[in-house]
């Protein structure tokens, strides 16, 4: 597996990294724990380095999987968590409730060392941007825990570039969590040229599409009740039927590249710029194989040019998320 550099703060991860969030949250019930180690366990011997949680993703239990899974790999891997969300001890929505009080944060990140068995959070992003609290003391109270040495780098999520510029301006960040992605180009508009502008990495998730991208599915599929993709406007069965297009033109690059749509789709990502990193999750270790298989296919620049050509024509259908939840992405 190659390396990346997530832009100018120099932390170096694999070329592409484990979203661990499905293992136990949001696409129905928890699968098996242990088989969830393993295929985390799996990635690490094939070269990822680079792992993604969150405390909320449970909320706890999967900071709790990760640290145990990777307890053996100690200095050896790069693990991001987040603050940001104040769980609902009533078992409410995720994005009930935000909270980036300087206090929290601390309390968050002496919580998540616990979970995560570790001395120092290698990349501590913040989960969505709180209008209640200021970015820069969002970004002193994180500037302070470096200090302390309990965190490595500071990281945002779906932050916009205003407030990207204000973070960084007061403690330098190195990477930005965003949905990015064949079918969500919203940040090549403003947050991509800023990123570049300021030497900081580019983390997308959901590099296909909350599993869309990835051909396995089709107006027709079923999700468990469970399953967070029933309220998303993108999942509706009109909407998956309409944007079976894109699916369709990945089939057919991947088909001449002798590749499959996933590899095709997150390749894609990586060409753009060789600070992006994607974070595809995955809960079955034969796609963690044929994901990681994305680092060894090269998408010529004739490739790239007939890709963005054709996406250009197709319309993607479908909110990507709820209104209440798109309200949190962006500021």
């Amino acid at each position: 597996m190659r390396k990346r550099t997530l832009g100018s703060q120099g932390l170096e991860v694999s070329a592409i990294g484990l979203g661990c969030m499905g293992m136990s949250f949001s696409y129905g019930p928890p699968p098996d724990r242990r088989e969830m180690i393993g295929v985390i366990r799996a990635a690490v011997e094939r070269g990822v380095t680079f792992f993604d949680t969150a405390e909320v993703y449970g909320p706890f239990t999967n900071e709790e999987l990760v640290g145990e899974a990777l307890a053996p790999f100690k200095g050896q891997v790069v693990i991001a968590t987040k603050f940001g969300f104040k769980p609902d001890p009533g078992g409410g929505p995720r994005w009930a409730a935000l909270d980036s009080r300087p206090e929290h944060i601390r309390e968050v990140a002496e919580a998540s060392l616990r979970r995560l068995r570790v001395d120092r959070l290698d990349l501590f992003y913040q989960h969505r941007v709180d209008p209640a609290v200021p970015i820069e003391e969002v970004a002193g109270a994180v500037q302070e825990l470096i200090r302390q040495g309990k965190v490595q780098h500071f990281g945002l999520s779906e932050a916009g570039a205003g407030t990207i510029r204000r973070a960084h301006a007061v403690q330098p960040v190195t990477a930005l969590q965003s949905e990015y992605s064949l079918w969500w180009r919203k940040p090549e508009a403003e947050v991509l040229p800023t990123l570049e502008e300021l030497g900081i990495g580019l983390v997308p998730y959901s590099p296909l599409g909350k599993g869309f991208l990835t051909g396995k599915m089709d107006e027709s599929t079923p999700f468990d009740g469970g399953d967070f993709r029933n309220l998303l406007p993108r999942f509706s069965r009109e909407a998956r039927k309409a944007n079976q297009a894109m699916v369709t033109l990945l089939q057919g690059i991947a088909a001449r590249k002798r590749a499959t749509p996933a590899q095709i789709a997150l390749a894609w990502l990586m060409a753009r710029k060789p600070w992006i990193v994607p974070i595809p999750g995955t809960t079955r270790q034969h796609r963690l194989e044929e994901n990681l298989g994305a680092d060894a296919l090269e998408l010529t620049p004739e490739d790239l040019r007939g890709i963005d050509l054709a996406a250009a024509e197709i319309p993607i259908q479908g909110a990507r998320y709820p209104e209440a939840l798109e309200r949190l992405t962006g500021r």
